[in-house]
């Protein structure tokens, strides 16, 4: 059992949590609870780390300690695990993952693919969401620009629900270039755009599709916004501007999902 809040790896963990720019060096993320242990991949666990009073109660779930058995895991003194949580109320297991590197022309493979385009969004929340729901929507892909918020940011993983292991996502320096690229393989990309004069609803997306989704603040820059081929709007009622950028992907992902079933 780990004792002590100095030890070397979990000064380690500790750097891992903190700093985005440590986890990518390392070519690691972290992910905490039991829910994220179960349904990560195998070849992806590096380590595994318990707190004594978790160890004690895995007994009680078969599908935990089996597991477990597989991969390995190191025991940490229930007040030092404290040190290498993200949570304020932990529940015991952490696990060190080597990510999943993912290129363009992977994404591209897929017939009739349906990509989100993320625009420097901020909120780890939202990304989060973004990416659980589009599994649910069944979406081929996200891509990001560079200043969109960390996809292993600590909360963005745990709002992910698990589909972070099972979402493809790419991160690109220049996002018009990337546009124009998914136009020249015959992908229609539609801009979530104040310039909209066309409902969402109103297009067909049972095509290759792309749907451009900006900045909670901002929106989406005039640039990337010029790169599409068509704008799009999401009808508002009362005194309403727009909605939250999860929400605003969620009904574009499904209405793409409700045509093409």
């Amino acid at each position: 059992m780990i004792t002590s809040s100095s030890n070397s790896r979990l000064k380690q963990l500790a750097l891992w949590q903190a700093k985005a720019k440590e986890r990518r060096a390392a070519g690691v993320f972290l992910v905490e609870g039991f829910k994220m242990f179960l349904e990560a991949p195998e070849v992806q666990i590096k380590e595994v780390y318990l707190s004594g009073e978790a160890a004690e109660k895995i007994r009680e779930y078969p599908e935990v300690r089996e597991k477990l058995e597989r991969t390995g895991y190191e025991t940490v003194a229930p007040g030092v695990f404290g040190k290498i949580s993200d949570t304020l109320t932990p529940q015991g297991i952490l696990c060190v993952m080597a990510r999943t590197e993912y290129r363009l022309e992977e994404l591209l493979a897929v017939p009739k693919p349906v990509f989100v385009v993320l625009e420097n969004l901020q909120d780890p929340g939202n990304l989060g969401t973004i990416v659980r729901t589009g599994e649910g929507a069944g979406i081929t892909g996200i891509i990001m620009s560079r200043g969109t918020v960390d996809i292993y940011n600590s909360k963005t993983i745990r709002a992910t629900m698990g589909s972070i292991y099972r979402v493809p996502f790419i991160y690109e320096e220049d996002l018009c270039k990337t546009v124009r690229a998914l136009g020249e393989r015959g992908i229609r990309t539609y801009a979530a755009y104040l310039a909209g004069e066309k409902s969402y609803d109103a297009f067909s997306y049972r095509e290759g599709t792309a749907f451009l989704i900006g900045n909670e603040g901002n929106g989406l820059s005039v640039e990337l916004a010029k790169s599409a081929d068509e704008y799009l709007k999401i009808p508002m009622e009362g005194r309403v501007e727009s909605l939250n950028a999860a929400v605003s992907a969620a009904l574009l992902m499904y209405e793409a999902h409700r045509q093409r079933h």
